[in-house]
């Protein structure tokens, strides 16, 4: 009786800090969103690299509270409070412009364009055609937003570029001495896993909310996406139903009988009557 009094108060605390966190998780979620493709940057600098590795870690500290599965979605936001320590003590970029390679270097291009060309010359389906030409689109600002973000980090100075970091980290809060207080708040209670249907809930109702505002483009509405997820117009059967055939005797009386022994699975008609 304890552990549930307990438990029901830590997931009460885990709603009341992220009610707290909702409006600058909305911001972030949306910025990485942008930076991953929905916008394209230009120029993009330094201050909205700090930015993009803040948000992934606001983003991580929504999944703590609400306790969501880290296979759902994985922010790496831990890592990304230590780059940015990393990159204020040991003035070293080499370790940022490999994280911004790991999250945002998808350009697979040559096949999307294959797949839009077949779709549009091959099947005849336009639709289809415009969805991946859309989706061509995402990775293309994707691609573009990570060389801008690179570029900003070459062209500066190391003095400047410095410089850049230093004030962004302080508007953002995250001085060395502040990520390492913000490391260690990440291992209490407040963020370990406790599955909750109340969390769930809350997580569901947040998710839903962003979703729809993010996916207003016209390429996504179900009407202009392709065959796949189009609105079924026939009623579908139900999901457990399996079809069973008729039965049929797995014994007979010479089936398997090696000994040649008379007997039968199922009463036969004779002259005194049933057997």
């Amino acid at each position: 009786m304890t552990t549930m009094v307990m438990g029901s108060q830590l997931v009460q605390q885990k709603l009341e800090a992220f009610a707290h966190l909702e409006p600058e998780f909305e911001d972030c979620f949306l910025f990485v969103q942008d930076v991953h493709g929905q916008k394209r940057f230009s120029p993009f600098p330094v201050a909205y690299t700090v930015r993009y590795l803040h948000a992934l870690w606001i983003c991580e500290c929504k999944t703590s509270l609400l306790s969501v599965s880290k296979t759902v979605k994985e922010y790496e936001g831990l890592l990304s409070l230590k780059l940015l320590r990393c990159w204020q003590e040991k003035e070293d970029t080499a370790d940022v412009v490999d994280f911004l390679h790991h999250k945002l270097d998808m350009l697979i291009l040559a096949d999307i364009t294959r797949q839009i060309y077949e779709a549009s010359h091959v099947y005849a389906n336009e639709r289809l055609a415009q969805r991946l030409m859309h989706g061509r689109t995402i990775l293309l600002n994707r691609g573009i937003n990570l060389m801008q973000a690179l570029d900003a980090i070459f062209a500066l100075s190391e003095e400047a570029s410095l410089r850049s970091l230093h004030e962004a980290c302080m508007q953002y809060g995250h001085l060395p001495e502040q990520i390492a207080f913000q490391l260690e708040q990440m291992h209490l209670p407040l963020y370990s896993f406790v599955p909750h249907q109340s969390l769930a809930q809350r997580n569901i109702e947040v998710m839903n909310r962003l979703g729809k505002n993010i996916l207003q483009i016209p390429a996504d509405l179900p009407g202009e996406r392709s065959w796949k997820v189009v609105r079924s117009t026939e009623p579908l059967q139900p999901f457990a139903e399996h079809i069973v055939r008729g039965y049929q005797e797995l014994t007979a009386p010479w089936h398997n009988n090696v000994m040649a022994r008379r007997f039968v699975d199922r009463p036969e008609c004779s002259d005194a009557g049933m057997v």
